[in-house]
């Protein structure tokens, strides 16, 4: 197996410390509005940790594609994000059945991943002044 490229673990490091402040804040927010309890803690451990893994996965299949033809290359992408689709499925639903879960902090993360790429242009443009 070919090494992990420096820039997918750069990018899953940006994307974990980003997932770690929003977890962070989420769990103050429960606390504030009262409803914190374990279940918090662990859904958010859950779905935090498939939404780094999910983007970590993501950036490996972008390196294995490089290093095939176009067609080969679509496939793997589509094969990939299907699996990684099926991957928060399972996550989302174990969270869901499973009462040692609280379902709001098991779904919000997976948006955590989303809101730090989003923020990313605006953070770069910030420290390059």
């Amino acid at each position: 197996m070919k090494k992990v490229d420096a820039t997918i673990l750069k990018e899953t490091k940006y994307i974990a410390i980003w997932v770690l402040i929003f977890s962070a804040v989420m769990e103050a927010v429960f606390l504030l509005i009262g409803k914190w309890n374990y279940t918090v803690l662990l859904g958010n451990l859950l779905s935090a940790s498939a939404s780094v893994l999910n983007f970590f996965l993501m950036g490996i299949t972008i390196q294995k594609a490089l290093d095939k033809d176009v067609k080969e290359a679509k496939t793997a992408m589509k094969v990939s994000q299907l699996y990684r689709t099926l991957l928060l499925l399972a996550v989302a639903i174990i969270g869901a059945v499973l009462p040692c879960f609280n379902l709001w902090a098991v779904i919000i993360p997976f948006l955590f991943p989303r809101i730090a790429i989003a923020i990313r242009p605006i953070i770069d443009k910030k420290s390059n002044k």
